[in-house]
Order: structure tokens, then C-alpha cells, then sequence
């Protein structure tokens, strides 16, 4: 799996990681339906939302652990 970064797109994100959704969800980002999905990074939903970008990108990069 490739690395999520905070200037990646939401579309982007779900692309490499099929867990992300819930992951997001968790944390009040709900962008799997928002047609902004498409265009916004991942830092600018978090700011937009007042959410720590570093915490939810530690979270979508944590292993799986079918990858361990």
C-alpha cells in the first residue's frame, strides 16, 4: 500500500486504502458520499472540519494486518 500523504484527494485515499472510509467516519470526516471528495486533499477536509491532520494520516497508515 502507498503511503496516504494530507495533500492527497479523498478519492485518492479510498483508492489505496479500501479501509479509509470507516477510518474517516471514526474521526467526523464523512467524504465517501460529498462530491468534494473528488477535488479536496485530505488537509484541507481536516481543516475545514477542525480535525488534526496528523492524527488521521497515522491512523490511515497504520498496517492492516493482512500487510504484517
Amino acid at each position: 500500500m502507498k503511503k496516504i500523504t494530507k495533500n492527497m484527494t479523498f478519492s485518492e485515499i479510498f483508492e489505496e486504502n479500501p479501509n479509509a472510509g470507516s477510518i474517516l467516519m471514526q474521526k467526523g470526516l464523512m467524504c465517501g458520499g460529498c462530491p468534494m471528495a473528488q477535488m479536496e486533499t485530505l488537509e484541507q477536509g481536516c481543516i475545514g472540519h477542525g480535525i488534526d491532520v496528523k492524527e488521521i494520516l497515522e491512523e490511515l497508515n497504520k498496517p492492516s494486518k493482512k500487510d504484517e
